[in-house]
């Protein structure tokens, strides 16, 4: 047997060890000899192998079909043909080289319909696979991996056949060429109000001084939404982008924060590392490596930060994994330290890879690219949600025509829950890999989140300030969201999730700090948002804050549990300004005898007196007093205004830091 003919026998049997030679087969490998006997056939094949190993697919594809003119019946030169068309990624000639394999005798080398389901499925053609690999799987006695890899592809055969049969509501839009050009744009992230979108363009190097770093590099672009049009979009610029590659990024909900991906820099860990950097009015902080636990000398990439800022998703395949690429959790501390990365877990993660995680700001919601999931081949996207323990439940497959047999990579869905963008090859775009979004489908849409923005301000100078603030949820004191209005401008975006009694405080070091009540029903867009400036008083006697979560039992003195949230606050106000004397001070409306409001506004002055007493407020800093209905801020004709009236108020009545 000629050496070209052994070479045949190892490309074609040996690459493929998922299965067995069959008796026959086995007979004509022992006795060195292929089933034609025609010469001209076997010299025509010979040519083709030689021409295949040196990857000359075009003259290979025509001495393999001058082998066959001479043999219509040589079946080997239709398997390792299609095994070329297969390699070669021209999956539709590797079928039909296949099926005349088939044609002439599947006994004769059963691996040939796995192979064809393979091509198959590359394509998109489920039903075809299915029905090869139950002529496969029908084959006995077979290898236990052979089995179990076949059933794999039958799984997802199945499902891709099922899901074009019930598509999901699809209309992608191609965001235009403001946004994508003659290159690649990918990786979309998006601000609460859906009117930032940062992403991420690939270009030929233009330095060539840094050629030797590739031929390609990657930059961040930005663009804003003013009146539903996408501004051109701009180079995010240094010291962001540099000369290395800059990429999968995460912008926090507020706009703030900035965590994204850089590969081989000179402080790096790993080979790819997350790094970090903060907008302060229109410019970025130079980046830093946030460093260990997070990065590690493995490859950490693909951060999504949480709406609260406290939770970073990542994805590396550091020791640990389920699989080859898992998605991982780090908590930031009050101290700003990162927590050791916790892996998601088997609910999420697989034996395969799941990769570009994405948080939605609902904070339940989480979309994820996985190829270990079923899908419809190759990496497919994902959405899981919290259950009522804050557990993930199984995965749900967005659906065909979202996903299809090629590899969705990553997915992001404005506050809203509606909009979804993500980059495709789609024909028709502008070049390349294009941005796109479209109206996500009811079933897998987050919950409903809407948004605030505004700025703090000196209440006597009027000048903006920096701040601290925080968004929680007043039944389960979950912190929603936890950052800073900006230190230039005031400026501050919150995304709030609908239907959910919330508090809003916000302080700073020398002021009084500010809280606010709310409990949106509506959805507001980014052209009406939901605004609220909020002013804060500077720290001196005589002044006042109404504490506007704190609630008390219908007619009663008893606090309510939603108020825990609120009287934290005081008494970390009063923790860290030592020098502060305070009353609490109840107020009523007019409604009822003022004997009567007057016992109740003092009672429910003296709870909240009692509660600080308990924390370990020294007695001698505090005084409580009730006014029933004699200090109204607002009318008592409306029960908007009797409302507003019914309040509990802390009053400066000395400082000793002065």
């Amino acid at each position: 047997m000629s050496s070209l003919k052994v070479r045949y026998f190892l490309l074609t049997f040996l690459l493929f060890t998922l299965v067995w030679p069959t008796d026959k087969l086995h007979a004509q490998r022992q006795q060195q000899e292929l089933t034609t006997r025609n010469n001209r056939a076997r010299n025509a094949f010979e040519d083709a192998v030689h021409q295949y190993n040196m990857r000359d697919i075009e003259s290979a594809t025509e001495s393999f079909q001058r082998a066959i003119r001479y043999d219509p019946e040589f079946i080997e030169a239709y398997i390792v043909m299609g095994e070329m068309f297969q390699s070669a990624e021209r999956y539709e000639e590797a079928m039909d080289a296949y099926q005349q394999a088939i044609n002439i005798d599947t006994d004769f080398y059963p691996g040939m319909l796995y192979q064809f389901s393979e091509s198959a499925l590359a394509i998109g053609k489920y039903a075809e696979a299915r029905d090869k690999l139950n002529m496969f799987l029908e084959y006995d006695p077979m290898p236990e991996n052979a089995r179990q890899r076949a059933e794999r592809l039958l799984v997802t055969s199945n499902f891709g056949t099922e899901a074009k049969k019930n598509p999901v509501p699809f209309d992608p839009q191609n965001l235009g060429d403001a946004i994508n050009s003659e290159h690649d744009e990918y990786a979309p992230t998006l601000t609460a109000d859906e009117q930032t979108l940062i992403f991420t363009r690939k270009k030929p190097r233009e330095d060539m001084n840094y050629i030797h770093m590739g031929r390609e590099y990657e930059d961040f672009y930005i663009t804003t939404r003013k009146d539903g049009l996408w501004s051109p979009a701009k180079n995010l610029g240094p010291p962001i982008n540099t000369q290395f590659n800059e990429g999968a990024q995460s912008i926090s909900a507020d706009g703030m924060h900035l965590y994204f991906t850089a590969c081989n820099r000179p402080d790096g860990f790993g080979s790819c590392d997350i790094y970090y950097a903060k907008r302060e009015g229109d410019e970025w902080s130079q980046p830093v490596n946030i460093g260990p636990p997070v990065n590690t000398p493995s490859w950490d990439s693909q951060p999504s930060i949480s709406p609260d800022g406290r939770t970073l998703y990542f994805v590396s395949n550091r020791s640990g994994n389920y699989g080859r690429m898992d998605i991982w959790r780090s908590v930031r501390k009050n101290d700003g330290r990162w927590s050791e990365p916790e892996n998601l877990g088997p609910v999420i993660n697989t034996r395969g890879r799941e990769m570009s995680p994405f948080i939605h700001p609902d904070n339940q919601t989480l979309f994820f690219a996985s190829d270990g999931h079923v899908g419809m081949g190759g990496m497919d996207l994902f959405y899981t949600r919290k259950d009522e323990n804050g557990k993930w439940v199984e995965p749900v497959n967005l659906g065909y025509p979202i996903n299809t047999h090629a590899d969705e990579i990553s997915l992001v869905v404005g506050a809203s829950g509606k909009e979804a963008y993500f980059a495709s090859e789609k024909q028709g775009g502008e070049g390349g890999s294009d941005l796109y979004f479209f109206e996500l489908y009811q079933e897998a849409r987050p919950q409903i989140v809407t948004y605030m923005k505004g700025y703090v301000f000196d209440a006597v100078t009027n000048k903006r300030l920096k701040a601290a603030f925080e968004l929680v949820d007043l039944i389960s004191e979950e912190i929603l969201v936890q950052s800073h209005s900006d230190q230039v401008n005031g400026e501050f975006l919150i995304p709030i999730p609908v239907r959910r009694n919330l508090a809003l405080n916000v302080w700073r070091d020398g002021y009084l700090f500010f809280s606010e009540n709310f409990s949106f029903q509506d959805i507001r867009t980014g052209v009406d948002p939901h605004h609220y400036d909020v002013p804060l008083q500077p720290v001196r006697e005589g002044e006042s804050v109404v504490l506007r979560n704190v609630f008390f039992e219908f007619d009663s003195a008893e606090l309510l549990p939603e108020s825990v949230v609120e009287l934290k606050r005081l008494y970390t106000f009063l923790e860290q300004n030592p020098g502060i004397q305070i009353e609490i001070s109840g107020h009523t409306d007019s409604t009822g005898s003022f004997s009567y409001n007057k016992t109740l506004s003092e009672n429910r002055a003296l709870s909240v007196f009692n509660y600080l007493i308990d924390k370990g407020i020294d007695k001698s800093r505090l005084a409580y007093a009730g006014y029933a209905d004699t200090k109204p801020i607002a009318t008592n004709e409306t029960e908007e205004g009797r409302s507003r009236n019914r309040r509990t108020e802390f009053l400066v009545t000395g400082n000793k830091n002065d």
